[in-house]
């Protein structure tokens, strides 16, 4: 089981950005795949991106705006988030499971992080 240690999140105007970090020790892509969820208030957990040793997949309603990459030296997996709008509100969660291939199936993750608040407004 990894533990998954959210950073990175806060308030940021419209048209801004920011980069949220998930760190697991133990982690790497070799073994498990990490994907971005997120939640806003009122509305279901939204799967956003992951990524694992065989693919990266970026969901088409952040396709542009956010990429997903990893660093295994340092057991993180990172979350970029570009022309932040304010209907990307939501608080943000990271999640793993052993796999190669990476899904945003949000049931198929066993391992999540506590979650981290991103507020867009100005």
């Amino acid at each position: 089981q990894l533990q998954l240690v959210e950073s990175g999140g806060g308030l940021v105007q419209p048209g801004g950005s920011l980069k949220l970090s998930c760190t697991a020790p133990g982690f790497t892509t070799d073994l498990y795949v990490i994907g971005w969820f997120r939640q806003a208030p009122g509305k279901e957990r939204e799967g956003i991106s992951c990524i694992g040793s065989y693919n990266t997949y970026v969901a088409d309603s952040v396709k542009g705006r956010f990429t997903t990459s990893a660093d295994n030296a340092k057991n993180t997996v990172y979350l970029q988030m570009n022309s932040l709008a304010p209907e990307d509100t939501a608080v943000y969660y990271c999640a793993a499971r052993s796999a190669y291939f990476c899904t945003i199936d949000v049931p198929s993750y066993n391992d999540w992080g506590q979650g981290i608040q991103v507020t867009v407004s100005s």
